[in-house]
């Protein structure tokens, strides 16, 4: 039995190839359990050898293969970074890199009306407290100056739309983009106007009243690109 380092857990004595297979799975649950969030530099080699216990070959391997499927990034000189969350994620990061930004925004704006108009619809108690708490914890990291933690909670709002709309498709889908939906609020926020960020208090009222189509109306009104002056 091969066991993580400072974990009961532990890896099954398996063939070389099975035991690649073991390993990328473990990376990848550790990139999609948020252990290594998009934008960080996993540990080293060597370090990952000595936490799984495992050949520096078979790391290698199951690093190289991640990075194939679009999770990972190995940065000569620099080290290996996480890129997405998922092979589709990944997958969509590379498409979006090569499509206009406007038409991205689009895609983006039609798949949050439709899940701001089903949520509507569908929304339960739960949903609209969970909803209330990002939109509290929202506020308070714009309040202290905390981009990150901001464009964290803001995505994490938008989720919960999505998945009060109760379909699972969309949520998925929505998920897979949230890498580049990210990388435009950071684009959008390093802008001059700041202070003209959006606010989602009247969405929530709107899906609390279930009011579906003004729900539609308030999101596509809230992604709509800014005019700069």
């Amino acid at each position: 039995m091969i066991q993580r380092k400072g974990s009961s857990e532990t890896l099954p004595t398996l063939s070389r190839q099975n035991l690649v297979e073991q390993v990328l799975h473990e990376l990848r649950q550790r990139i999609i359990g948020g252990d290594w969030k998009v934008g960080e530099k996993i540990p080293t080699e060597p370090q990952l050898v000595e936490q799984l216990g495992v050949a520096r070959n078979t790391v290698r391997e199951a690093v190289r293969s991640l990075a194939t499927n679009g999770l990972l990034d190995i940065r000569q000189g620099s080290g290996t970074y996480v890129v997405a969350t998922s092979e589709l994620a990944g997958v969509f990061t590379r498409r979006m890199a090569e499509t206009p930004s406007e038409q991205v925004t689009e895609l983006l704006t039609e798949l949050a009306a439709s899940g701001a108009r089903l949520a509507a619809q569908r929304r339960d108690e739960t949903d609209l407290t969970r909803m209330r708490q990002l939109l509290a914890e929202r506020e308070l990291a714009w309040d202290r100056g905390d981009i990150e933690d901001y464009l964290e909670v803001d995505a994490q709002f938008h989720r919960a739309v999505l998945a009060a709309s109760k379909n699972q498709a969309l949520l998925n889908l929505y998920a897979d983009l949230s890498e580049v939906w990210g990388s435009m609020l950071r684009s959008r926020l390093a802008r001059d106007a700041v202070e003209e960020r959006v606010e989602h208090g009247t969405l929530l009222e709107a899906i609390e009243a279930q009011d579906a189509v003004r729900a539609e109306e308030i999101t596509r009104e809230d992604l709509r690109p800014r005019e700069r002056s």
